[in-house]
């Protein structure tokens, strides 16, 4: 909204959307490395809905954005894998994501957006599955935010490197971990509270249980509850102890759409002007 463009539309609402604007291609627990089986649908819009798409001359204008590489770590930990071997795998997952880059220039792209990946430690599904592990001075799981920053600075040098080997494009960095973790070390002076505790959740210190999830049903003592929402999302920073309220993501976005958490500098508003 502050940049004055309309919301994306999913790629999978193909039926007459307009895309014009572009597409948003998020997906459910999406990773950068691809599963063995590839399930992107294909197709081709003809006819009355060419003017729903994008300009063939406009793909080497547009903003293409990356948001990924945080289920890569989380779905390694949840398949009992440990910190140390999962290390070992993020320069793969990191040259995945260059290639991924690389294809995308070959086809006429020439300007990136990349986030980094969040403050893992302190989502509330982490430090419940994950009691033991040590907390830094906010009550966050310090390996598992370590693990983040290992893969972020892997990212970063990687972009880096792109960026020499092609000189025409821009390529942003964008240290959206840093913006989120202020939510934790200053969580009242940003108008949040309670930052560690989920707010559509149910049991425990961090209102997460990994019995029901969000919107789910849960017996207690012989009596459904529905695991529903707290009663103020707006000053929550954790939604379902995997993903960030509202609120939180536009505190994070105003932040890092302003250049401070970029690398280079470069305003949101500005990316477009290589």
């Amino acid at each position: 909204e502050s940049l004055e463009l309309p919301f994306l539309s999913s790629y999978l609402n193909s039926l007459a959307i307009n895309f014009s604007h572009g597409a948003n291609f998020a997906t459910v627990s999406s990773t950068i490395r691809l599963p063995t089986a590839d399930v992107i649908p294909q197709g081709q819009a003809r006819g009355i809905y060419a003017s729903l798409m994008p300009r063939e001359e406009t793909f080497a204008k547009a903003l293409y954005t990356f948001d990924i590489g945080q289920n890569d770590l989380t779905q390694s930990l949840f398949l009992n894998m440990t910190i140390v071997q999962i290390i070992a795998t993020i320069p793969d997952i990191v040259n995945h994501f260059s290639n991924n880059i690389k294809n995308l220039y070959s086809l006429g792209a020439r300007l990136f957006w990349v986030y980094n990946t969040r403050p893992i430690g302190c989502f509330p599904q982490i430090l419940t599955s994950f009691p033991s592990a040590k907390k830094d001075s906010v009550g966050c799981a310090k390996p598992y935010n370590r693990l983040a920053q290992r893969f972020n600075a892997e990212l970063k040098n990687a972009l880096a490197r792109l960026r020499i080997e092609f000189p025409l494009a821009t390529i942003v960095y964008v240290d959206l971990y840093s913006a989120l973790y202020s939510l934790y070390t200053h969580p009242t002076k940003n108008g949040f509270e309670r930052p560690l505790v989920a707010c559509c959740g149910y049991g425990g210190k961090y209102n997460y249980g990994r019995d029901a999830a969000c919107g789910e049903t849960i017996n207690v003592n012989g009596k459904n509850i529905m695991v529903g929402s707290c009663k103020d999302p707006s000053v929550r920073v954790s939604w379902d102890g995997v993903h960030f309220t509202e609120a939180a993501n536009k505190f994070a976005f105003d932040l890092v759409s302003s250049g401070n958490f970029s690398n280079p500098p470069i305003p949101l508003k500005l990316a477009c002007h290589p």
